[in-house]
């Protein structure tokens, strides 16, 4: 995503380390929004994941654990701010596992057990909502520079 053109010059004249607690700031709230969005189990369109399919032996009164529950835990979903990018990724063994739900991939549903291909479910990704907050914390923190 580009910052508008009438805030990459007002940037620039930034020191690099004013950039760079920038870029964590925005990178910080984004992983906020990122959780807020999976834990509601929405692509960044706003449409719902695709619900998981039904278990042919799912014992009865049996809890299951939301999707993706752990995957959205600042543990595994991590920030980076530098002085040209804020980055939120998912890290780890776990980036495997969502990035078959993030493109809709093949793969095995247990070691040794037969394949499936899971519906796309985009965990990390930019909404307009996002894009609006980005741009209102740069004139922030621009307002409070000046």
């Amino acid at each position: 995503m580009d910052i508008a053109p009438h805030l990459q010059g007002l940037l620039t004249a930034l020191s690099e380390a004013e950039r760079r607690k920038l870029a964590r700031d925005i990178a910080a709230d984004l992983r906020q929004r990122q959780q807020r969005r999976i834990a509601a189990q929405l692509n960044p369109d706003g449409s719902a994941f695709e619900p998981r399919k039904p278990r042919l032996r799912a014992q009865a009164g049996r809890i299951r654990r939301s999707l993706f529950a752990r995957l959205r835990t600042t543990r595994y979903l991590r920030v980076q701010g530098t002085a040209a990018a804020a980055v939120v990724e998912i890290a780890g063994r776990a980036a495997r596992i969502a990035r078959v739900h993030q493109y809709g991939l093949t793969d095995r549903v247990a070691p040794g057990g037969p394949e499936y291909r899971y519906p796309v479910r985009q965990l990390l990704g930019f909404s307009e909502a996002d894009e609006g907050a980005i741009a209102d914390r740069v004139v922030e923190h621009l307002a409070r520079r000046l």
